[in-house]
């Protein structure tokens, strides 16, 4: 087995078809099934199952192309990571980011990478916590910080906190005329507005979800792209928004937390399992650093914090 037929067999998975693979590598279809064959004969199980239309993926079709496909861009790592040494270019670190975690530590946290390693080029990528997940797999970001913990098997998280959540209120509302605790139960037959819209799933559902699981039902729901958008109808009272408590960025709406152990949305740090680059532990010794800092945006009373040792290790789903 070698890297060449790894990268045969992921195009073939991928085009779920011999002849359009072929057409996309340039070779000749039976060279390309003979390759395949092979794999399947050194390895003896089935991959795929050809007599189907698309081709479809046995279930050890399916986990070997998970495994091949870190493998493959893990290969591309190491042949950049050394042209990058060879030819004395910067480093470049991928961070793909949700958007709320612009109100919370990613910031500082940058400024840390920044400030320490000079020589790294530090990219930024907005993608939702699901895109997070394929932009790990595909090479596309290095590390991810998102909301929404990951149900596969080749990503690996880790939960920085579990940060509370509050409910956004138009100022004229009667429930903003108060600014204790409010319960979940406010929410009943109330507009609600969720966000993002897509991909799913997404903090919608998390809120959605945290709801249903009281049986709480709004009388509507209006689902729209981003927290911004979401805030801003919130202020034209089109409803109300359950958000992250780092999240209050605007002067013309009433928060105030709800009152429930449950309602909080965890900050999660995920990277491609068994990654053993130099950067996932900087980044979580930098990440404690910070905390023991208790920085003006980190609001101790609204986050839950894990063991600091958790942040020496990566936590596989």
């Amino acid at each position: 087995m070698d890297i060449r037929q790894l990268k045969y067999f992921v195009a073939v998975a991928d085009a779920r078809n011999f002849t359009r693979a072929s057409e996309q590598l340039h070779i000749a279809q039976p060279p390309l099934s003979r390759q395949i064959q092979l794999l399947e004969e050194e390895l003896g199980v089935q991959l795929l199952l050809r007599n189907s239309r698309p081709l479809r993926l046995t279930e050890a079709g399916r986990t070997f192309y998970e495994q091949a496909l870190q493998l493959i861009n893990r290969f591309d790592q190491l042949k950049t990571s050394t042209r990058q040494v060879g030819l004395q270019q910067r480093q470049t670190l991928s961070i793909g980011f949700v958007g709320s975690t612009l109100y919370g530590g990613l910031p500082m946290l940058v400024r840390k990478l920044r400030h320490h390693y000079p020589d790294v080029n530090i990219q930024l990528v907005e993608l939702t916590s699901t895109q997070q997940f394929g932009a790990l797999k595909s090479g596309r970001i290095d590390v991810g910080f998102g909301r929404i913990r990951s149900n596969d098997s080749t990503v690996a998280r880790t939960v920085l906190r579990e940060e509370r959540l509050v409910l956004a209120i138009p100022l004229d509302k009667p429930l903003a005329k108060e600014t204790g605790r409010i319960s979940l139960k406010e929410l009943q037959r109330q507009k609600l507005i969720v966000y993002p819209k897509e991909p799913r799933p997404s903090f919608a559902d998390h809120v959605l979800n945290l709801l249903r699981d009281r049986g709480i039902r709004p009388s509507e729901v209006h689902e729209v792209r981003e927290i911004q958008t979401a805030l801003g109808l919130v202020a034209a009272e089109s409803g109300m928004c359950v958000i992250p408590a780092s999240a209050r960025i605007r002067s013309d709406l009433c928060y105030r937390l709800i009152d429930d152990p449950l309602a909080t949305s965890p900050i999660i740090l995920s990277h491609r399992l068994n990654d053993n680059a130099w950067y996932i532990d900087t980044i979580k010794q930098l990440v404690a650093d910070m905390y023991a800092e208790q920085p003006a945006w980190l609001d101790v009373e609204n986050n839950f914090f894990p063991d600091l040792h958790l942040l020496t290790r990566s936590q596989p789903d």
